[in-house]
């Protein structure tokens, strides 16, 4: 008796007196022999159920899901509020051809002078933009098929280092070579497609790209999943012209943030070699990071965008659940899952939002999406739209870092936004941050666990990692009424946050609570278990995946260490336009604080 908790009705919640309470997990850290131990212990019928009940108990996941009454109704997927329409925006047509979307973008940004552009040499220069790219293209100082060839030069040399550190798990030459040899003859007859063409691309191993399989960084999904044909975002890519390179390595199913894959080999960080790149999308990141390719798509369910993204110091942009058409992707009916770009400046983020966005006809029945918008930076309007933008900032929630070098500089960003464009900062309260992290986990463990479960039961559980079947014990051993007190949270978190955005516009936190974290040399051969560091790791972005709300990362600057550091911008449901012109703001701030990672490769080598 005495274990039963009652919470109030969330409408009675005074927010302004809610408590912050600071978020840690309890778990053992373990790689080596240990994880093989410890997985073995959590499979066995009996003693696994008692390790698991423990560990849950201890993180409160208990209390919270079976002894807690939570009188909301459950929110089985986002559901949102209408909302008004953004200012100072070009509308897209999603009816519309991708190319005709780019070619929008393209009017939104501001004038393209290749003069004022940095050459590769110049210490300001960090990276080529796909107008860079574009601009050499059309000018004769480089073709696609040059830059296919360092490209396919890079990507061979690092899939013969040893121990192997592949960026792409499926990768053909000859297919790359193709694509290039269509866009230069494009270029040559004056015929390009659109602003895209022959713009390198990488698309991670959980979205489909005829005619590679998907194995989502497994060593046997493709046997199970056959691939027919590209999926919905990566055709309206190829539509566009770009040159899909392969598919990009990821951490196992997606069930992971460090991008630790010790079947297909651990990407590295760009930054450090001896550092994680952040997961899962840890192969687009490193791709962008070290100038390979100009963009990645990525997919983001728990920060699999935005963490890689902050860790290598590149822009990741998730889009609101349902704005892009998931069709073709290994997680295409989840809940909290959306495919959204990798890239290095803010402008290309645009560009290739613009051509990806789209919703799925069930989406634009469903969820009554507002317009697809971007936001108008090439008119003297769009200063005067920024002075008005009121960010909301929880701070006891933005401070809890393991390093004060993050919120230190997520600080000086914030400030300088204030000062220089007129920004509002805004103290705000969002209760019961603590409720998040056992409403996301056993919503996306759950809604994982059924689409494997047919594959498990056939007995592919022995063949997938140590980590990932960690992974899989917890899920199994959540209920179904563990599931709707889940959804009965996320309602709750829900009403917060769209109370806060009475408030405010966007609400800004650091992306990660520590930077990049180091590889365990004996986590590279059996995978690594860390739940503390994936805790600091996840602690700000679940919001953006479990509520479904647009969010992105910005790089602003590096710790002491040299590594980099991202400040995120959450935005209303369906307001990318309003978080990317924020965000071109905060690069323009910080962009030279930013360093080009040690590893970069000059591939457009312009003549």
């Amino acid at each position: 008796m005495g274990k039963k908790l009652v919470m109030l009705p969330v409408e009675e919640v005074d927010i302004s007196s809610a408590q912050y309470h600071p978020q840690s997990i309890s778990a053992p850290h373990l790689t080596g022999l240990a994880l093989k131990l410890f997985v073995w212990l959590i499979e066995a019928p009996l003693i696994g159920s008692i390790i698991l009940s423990v560990m849950k108990k201890q993180n409160n996941f208990t209390q919270l899901l079976r002894n807690t009454v939570i009188p909301e109704n459950p929110m089985f997927r986002p559901e949102y509020p209408p909302q008004a329409p953004e200012t100072g925006v070009a509308v897209l047509d999603e009816y519309e051809e991708p190319v005709l979307r780019v070619e929008k973008a393209l009017s939104c940004l501001c004038s393209y002078d290749p003069s004022q552009r940095c050459h590769e040499d110049s210490p300001p220069f960090l990276y080529w933009t796909i107008r860079d790219f574009a601009h050499a293209y059309r000018n004769k100082l480089a073709t696609p098929s040059t830059v296919a060839e360092h490209i396919i030069a890079i990507v061979e040399e690092y899939n013969n280092k040893k121990p192997p550190m592949p960026l792409l798990i499926l990768f053909n030459a000859e297919e790359v070579r193709k694509q290039a040899a269509a866009s230069t003859q494009r270029f040559e007859e004056g015929k390009s497609i659109s602003i895209l063409d022959g713009i390198f691309v990488a698309i991670k191993d959980d979205i489909d790209c005829y005619p590679y399989p998907s194995k989502s960084g497994t060593s046997w999904l493709h046997n199970t999943r056959e691939v027919k044909k590209d999926a919905v975002c990566v055709s309206r890519l190829r539509n566009c012209g770009v040159i899909l390179i392969g598919k990009a390595n990821m951490h196992e199913l997606g069930m992971g943030t460090t991008g630790n894959n010790p079947i297909h080999g651990t990407t590295r960080n760009p930054h450090s070699f001896d550092r994680y790149t952040g997961g899962s999308s840890s192969g687009p990141a490193a791709l962008v990071a070290s100038g390979l390719c100009s963009a990645a798509v990525g997919t983001d369910g728990g920060g699999s965008v935005r963490i890689p993204s902050s860790l290598c110091g590149i822009v990741g942009l998730k889009t609101t659940y349902g704005r892009i058409d998931m069709k073709g992707s290994v997680c295409h009916c989840g809940t909290v899952e959306v495919a959204s770009p990798l890239t290095a400046t803010v402008e290309d983020a645009m560009i290739v939002y613009a051509a990806l966005a789209g919703s799925s006809l069930n989406d634009r029945i469903s969820l009554r999406p507002s317009p697809i918008c971007l936001p108008d930076l090439s008119t003297p309007n769009s200063l005067h739209i920024l002075s008005s933008v009121k960010l909301g900032k929880y701070s006891e929630w933005f401070n809890d870092v393991y390093s004060t070098d993050i919120s230190a500089k997520c600080n000086d960003a914030l400030n300088q936004l204030s000062e220089i464009f007129g920004c509002s900062i805004i103290e705000i309260v969002l209760p019961e941050q603590h409720v998040m992290q056992a409403a996301h986990v056993v919503s996306i463990g759950s809604e994982s666990l059924c689409a494997l479960n047919p594959d498990c039961e056939d007995g592919r559980n022995t063949e997938l990692s140590l980590d990932t079947r960690v992974s899989l014990a917890l899920f199994r051993s959540f209920s179904a009424a563990d599931y709707v007190a889940a959804q009965r949270l996320r309602r709750r978190i829900m009403y917060y946050y769209m109370e806060a955005f009475k408030k405010v516009d966007i609400i800004v936190t650091p992306t990660t609570g520590i930077t990049a974290p180091e590889i365990s040399s004996t986590a590279l051969k059996n995978g690594e278990s860390n739940i503390e560091v994936t805790g600091y790791l996840m602690r700000f972005v679940l919001v953006g995946n479990l509520l479904g709300l647009p969010a992105i990362s910005i790089p602003i600057g590096h710790d002491k260490e040299g590594l980099p550091i991202g400040l995120q911008l959450i935005g209303r449901p369906w307001g990318e336009a309003t978080i990317l012109r924020v965000a071109s703001a905060v690069e323009e701030i910080c962009y030279k604080s930013r360093k080009r990672p040690s590893t970069f490769y000059d591939v457009l080598k312009m003549k």
